[in-house]
């Protein structure tokens, strides 16, 4: 299986995160999945990438040119897809994944779970985001989702299309 992770870019977080990000990366290894990640050499990103790598697995890098021209590529990447910007990295690394799961991130990471959750509640696809809710990080973003749930904004359930994952064993129960 090819999971596709959103993550923070940033060292200066919760040093928690680091290590339940290489627990999953590890168990991502261990089960011979593929890891499908941003490709930066930063932060969470190539926190999963060394940990799935080390734990045996391969990694395809889905990298933009401003994160090449920057030296910023991740030494953990064994397929490299190059691509223009942003917008094109969401769309390949959707392409290129079965599953995504969302570690803690910011901005990037919340405009990629939307984005992959409002295209499939419109039927481009069919695939699943798990928010991988580490420490409580996307408790007010669960929120958020039920406040707008509750005013009638969002159609159905946005469980539909986003799950939710507070430890290791149910993003495998999620996952098998």
């Amino acid at each position: 299986m090819k999971i596709g992770v959103f993550c923070s870019a940033n060292s200066n977080i919760d040093t928690d995160f680091f290590s339940l990000t290489r627990e999953l990366g590890t168990w991502i290894g261990q089960k011979g999945h593929t890891l499908v990640f941003g490709g930066c050499n930063m932060g969470l990103m190539e926190c999963i990438a060394q940990s799935v790598h080390e734990a045996g697995g391969s990694t395809i890098g889905v990298v933009p040119q401003v994160i090449e021209k920057g030296g910023k590529v991740s030494d953990f990447v064994d397929v490299k897809i190059a691509c223009d910007n942003l917008s094109d990295r969401k769309d390949l690394m959707l392409l290129q994944s079965d599953v995504l799961i969302a570690l803690p991130g910011g901005i990037g990471t919340l405009d990629e779970i939307f984005s992959v959750a409002a295209a499939h509640t419109i039927g481009y696809h069919n695939k699943r985001v798990i928010i991988y809710n580490m420490k409580g990080f996307w408790d007010s973003t669960i929120r958020m989702l039920d406040d707008l749930q509750s005013q009638g904004l969002i159609r159905g359930s946005w469980r539909n299309y986003i799950q939710i994952a507070n430890s290791m064993e149910q993003i495998q129960l999620l996952i098998s």
